[in-house]
């Protein structure tokens, strides 16, 4: 694959002003290890993973080491300049069954962590659920039964109470299109669910979750900032062709539209989805009016653009993806086109909604085939990939007067879900078999463009 050297005359971070937020982001369960350490409960990947559902039979038992490691990684962040850093909390390491008792030692770790963010100037974002749900909660019914608002919140207000003096921004659910499409219909994530039954009711109580847990830290913080992160794909159709608009149209509501909206009191995208209908059927009196909650920032996640095309073999939707290789488009190892414009074009989405307080970037970036050699990493291709939308995010920041923060996913390589340990997006390369760390070009990159060096 070919690519463009990197220009010294690009924008630097000081061109979006002394107020924008930069950072970096990651994730308990595809970093921490120590999957059994320290009373920490099962989750719902630990299930998945044992029933050898991950690519090549990977796992995320040792992971990065985080959960031994986490001061080398907090330190590798000072180096890089990085004045914020996005992580989770493990839901199963703090209430190992999901809710009741405590777990001291899962306490003393993320106070261990917050407290070694704090001391070195970096500034954590906590999000409270990035996917991994205790176990015995799934044996419930998981994200299905309704009673997980109340598992929610219940670790929520505990979460909130033992690090609320401390944090100051959260994030209520990371992705939930994702975690509720993948693991609750397509069935690829776990819990490896499948089916508009378990989907639906996933759906909803997800979103549910959303506002009420939004309520309840401002109720516990009132002065903390406390958002939700959402994830979004430009599209366009494969043709001005009307079967083609219209494809379009279903997989914008369906991958755009299906959690935002709620938030927004918009209610669900049916006209385009008419099967979204049938989540009525998992509704209560009131449910609609509760949906609709004030996020203080909305957390948008962008990557790539998906092209769209008419499929009439598509149940509900009607339309399908086409893949970036089938399109011979320069595309990253995740086969997601390397498409910059894309950031500014879902930010301008976004910006569009009534309701919309603020809008932060809260993942971006590329996986491609890096090598270690003697030390070093030269992943020109991620660098060109940041540079690239780090100029539509300036253009974005010009136009659009609610965009205010860009997080790159991710701190280090990690285990990346169903894919493993097959896919690398960090600004830092780890070997595995050592648990060596080796900061790549693009991390010596965004600290460049933090700092504003070569400018």
């Amino acid at each position: 694959m070919k690519t463009t050297p990197v220009d010294s005359k690009a924008v630097h971070a000081k061109d979006f002003g002394n107020h924008f937020i930069w950072g970096v982001s990651s994730s308990a369960l595809q970093t921490e290890g120590a999957h059994k350490t320290d009373q920490k409960g099962p989750s719902i990947w630990d299930a998945f993973a044992d029933k050898g559902k991950i690519k090549s039979g990977h796992h995320h038992y040792q992971a990065n080491e985080f959960y031994y490691r986490y001061l080398q990684d907090i330190d590798l962040i000072q180096q890089m300049g990085i004045p914020n850093f996005r992580f989770s909390l493990s839901w199963p390491r703090l209430l190992p069954d999901g809710v009741g008792s405590l777990n001291p030692k899962g306490i003393d770790f993320y106070h261990r962590v917050i407290d070694a963010c704090l001391e070195k100037g970096i500034e954590p974002w906590v999000t409270l659920y990035h996917w991994d749900l205790p176990y015995l909660l799934e044996k419930k019914g998981g994200w299905t039964n309704r009673e997980v608002i109340d598992w929610f919140l219940e670790y929520t207000q505990k979460a909130v109470k033992l690090f609320g003096d401390k944090v100051k921004h959260w994030m209520i659910l990371n992705e939930p299109l994702v975690f509720t499409g993948a693991g609750y219909f397509g069935g690829v994530h776990a819990p490896g669910r499948k089916g508009l039954k378990n989907f639906l009711p996933a759906s909803l109580h997800a979103s549910i979750c959303i506002a009420e847990g939004f309520r309840l830290v401002k109720d516990m913080q009132p002065k903390a900032q406390v958002g939700s992160t959402f994830s979004f794909s430009h599209l366009t159709p494969y043709s001005h062709a009307p079967n083609h608009l219209r494809a379009c149209h279903k997989m914008d509501a369906l991958l755009n539209r299906m959690f935002l909206e709620p938030t927004l009191g918009l209610g669900y995208p049916t006209e385009e989805i008419p099967a979204l209908r049938k989540i009525e059927k998992y509704m209560k009196a009131g449910d609609d009016e509760k949906l609709k909650v004030p996020l203080d920032f909305i957390g948008v996640q962008v990557y790539t653009r998906e092209v769209v095309k008419s499929s009439l073999f598509t149940p509900y939707l009607r339309s399908k993806l086409v893949p970036a290789n089938e399109r011979k488009v320069y595309h990253t190892k995740m086969n997601w086109e390397v498409y910059p414009k894309s950031i500014y074009e879902i930010v301008k989405k976004v910006q569009s909604y009534k309701g919309v307080n603020q809008i932060i970037v809260t993942e971006n970036g590329a996986s491609f085939e890096d090598e270690l050699f003697l030390g070093r990493v030269e992943d020109l291709h991620r660098i060109h990939y940041l540079k690239q939308h780090m100029e539509e995010l300036f253009k974005a920041k010009q136009d659009f007067h609610k965009l205010n923060g860009y997080f790159v996913w991710s701190l280090t390589d990690n285990f990346e879900w169903a894919e493993g340990y097959h896919q690398r997006f960090g600004l830092v390369y780890v070997d595995f078999e050592t648990q060596m760390r080796f900061t790549k070009n693009s991390g010596y990159w965004y600290r460049d463009f933090l700092s504003g060096a070569g400018k």
